[in-house]
């Protein structure tokens, strides 16, 4: 029995049988959460060093072509596991909560002009563009 605390769902960092996804419900508090954790922080870890990797890889002249197709599956694997912490992490995020009765930018239509193009708001210019 659980008692206190907010369960959610969790998606976890490995697969079950079939490739088919594993879920955990629980307060991310357990000692399969930490597990959990400890494997997404390897795989991230293992991401960032064949990122390393690959730079290398690719700026020696003298790689095979059997070593860009080795080094692209690892890749393949990589994003895979990163995607997967991200749509784990990311379902777990709070939903956000207006900051008032009327949201966060006040009043409906508060500030905002018929027509105004949003480029106007955010020209290219403020990201070093054009």
């Amino acid at each position: 029995m659980i008692t206190g605390g907010t369960e959610s769902v969790r998606l976890l960092p490995w697969s079950g049988e079939g490739g088919k996804p594993c879920y955990l419900v629980g307060d991310g508090t357990g000692y399969l959460s930490r597990v959990a954790d400890a494997i997404e922080g390897v795989q991230l870890g293992m991401s960032a060093a064949l990122l390393d990797h690959a730079a290398d890889m690719l700026d020696d002249h003298k790689v095979t072509a059997a070593q860009l197709r080795f080094l692209a599956a690892r890749m393949a694997e990589a994003l895979r596991d990163v995607r997967r912490i991200a749509e784990s992490r990311g379902a777990r995020l709070p939903l956000p909560t207006p900051d008032g009765p009327e949201g966060p930018d006040g009043p409906e239509g508060e500030g905002e002009d018929e027509g105004e193009d949003l480029r106007d708001r955010c020209p290219p210019s403020g990201f070093g563009l054009g």
